[in-house]
């Protein structure tokens, strides 16, 4: 396994060690000895969860859960690609409010570690596109908060065509100025 950070401090860009013949392909997804050794970290995984979108173009985030249900996640994608957009929001943070923009597919394999004090969305890239996640605490609904996509002050280049495919409760995801009052008190890593 090769890691390096990404340029919000705190994000791991994860590459898994291919091993490959006439059979096919064995890698370890994760290895918390490795992650460990690379990263100074050991998460505890409490939940996998999986989502897969049908069409490309569907576009799924800013997500995030606050503290005391705050989460940290690895993700990665098992079939297709992704846009993946992740965005800093620990007030405390020299990056706050800045975001980071990577591409994850089942071609390259990269893997994503993000602690918890960021948002997280993604785009699908491909048509049946399945995206796989994991995390250190449960979902919590009451917990759970979503920041606009689309917010002009984060200024994400999502590169959609045309309007993406968005769920309803992502459509009204709150404005980073709103988010930015509410997270002064509520935002702890």
């Amino acid at each position: 396994m090769k890691v390096r950070p990404a340029n919000l401090p705190g994000l791991w860009v994860i590459q898994p060690t291919l091993y490959t013949d006439a059979r096919g392909t064995f890698f370890e997804r994760f290895n918390a000895m490795a992650f460990e050794k690379l990263t100074g970290e050991v998460p505890t995984f409490v939940q996998t969860c999986e989502s897969h979108s049908t069409n490309a173009n569907t576009l799924r985030g800013l997500h995030l859960q606050l503290a005391p249900k705050a989460q940290g996640k690895l993700v990665w994608v098992q079939q297709g690609a992704v846009k993946d957009v992740v965005v800093d929001v620990r007030p405390e943070s020299p990056t706050f409010g800045q975001h980071e923009v990577l591409e994850l597919s089942e071609k390259n394999g990269l893997q994503l570690w993000i602690p918890s004090g960021f948002a997280h969305g993604f785009l699908t890239l491909t048509d049946n596109t399945v995206f796989q996640y994991q995390v250190t605490d449960y979902y919590s609904p009451e917990h759970e908060r979503c920041i606009a996509w689309n917010d002009p002050d984060l200024n994400v280049n999502w590169g959609v065509m045309g309007q993406p495919i968005v769920s309803e409760k992502d459509k009204k995801g709150m404005s980073w100025v709103d988010f930015k009052k509410s997270a002064q008190n509520q935002v702890r890593v």
